[in-house]
């Protein structure tokens, strides 16, 4: 049996509450998941958040929802870019509050590459009820910008996962982006 079979059998048996199953698919996965925490912490020296910690408090918040079942690797890694969301999150806001009392300033900018990684900082919350925004407008190009913001995964990673094409999923992020863009000037 491949790889893949096994995630997929795995999954089936995570949907219908088997936990060992999920742990299996996580405990496959991690090299995966740890390849993109590492990819979005690049440049955040001195952080207390890294790679390990960012995959490790997102296992906890996987399975802590009661509700988490995964039809398919791309519902398992869509998942798993909300989880790691929450967590960078979490991270921003507590750092800002210990920071600065809490303040934030206005962000006006959305950056197309995201090679450099996630800055753990007030433009992160900004990018975020952005984005809880965008989802409550239109859900798969939310999808596409958790995936690609928060999981760091490309254009053409998001198309195969999600089995569309790297065409419609670069409309999507542009889309994306313009109602972020313009959701962050207006806030």
């Amino acid at each position: 049996m491949t790889q893949s079979a096994d995630i997929t059998q795995w999954l089936d048996a995570a949907r219908e509450g088997d936990r060992g199953a999920l742990d299996r698919v996580l405990s496959t996965l991690y090299q995966e998941l740890h390849s993109m925490a590492r990819r979005q912490l690049a440049g955040q020296h001195g952080q207390t958040l890294d790679a390990t910690a960012l995959v490790h408090e997102a296992y906890l918040k996987l399975i802590g929802r009661r509700e988490a079942k995964f039809d398919d690797r791309a519902h398992f890694f869509a998942y798993a870019a909300s989880a790691m969301r929450s967590v960078v999150v979490d991270y921003a806001r507590q750092r800002l509050a210990q920071k600065r009392g809490g303040d934030l300033h206005r962000v006006t900018e959305l950056p197309d590459d995201v090679e450099g990684g996630l800055r753990l900082d007030e433009e992160t919350l900004g990018l975020d009820t952005a984005l809880t925004k965008l989802g409550n407008v239109d859900k798969r190009l939310a999808q596409v910008v958790e995936l690609r913001y928060f999981a760091g995964l490309s254009e053409l990673e998001i198309a195969a996962l999600l089995q569309r094409s790297e065409r419609s999923i670069r409309r999507d992020w542009q889309k994306a982006r313009l109602f972020l863009l313009a959701s962050l000037k207006d806030s």
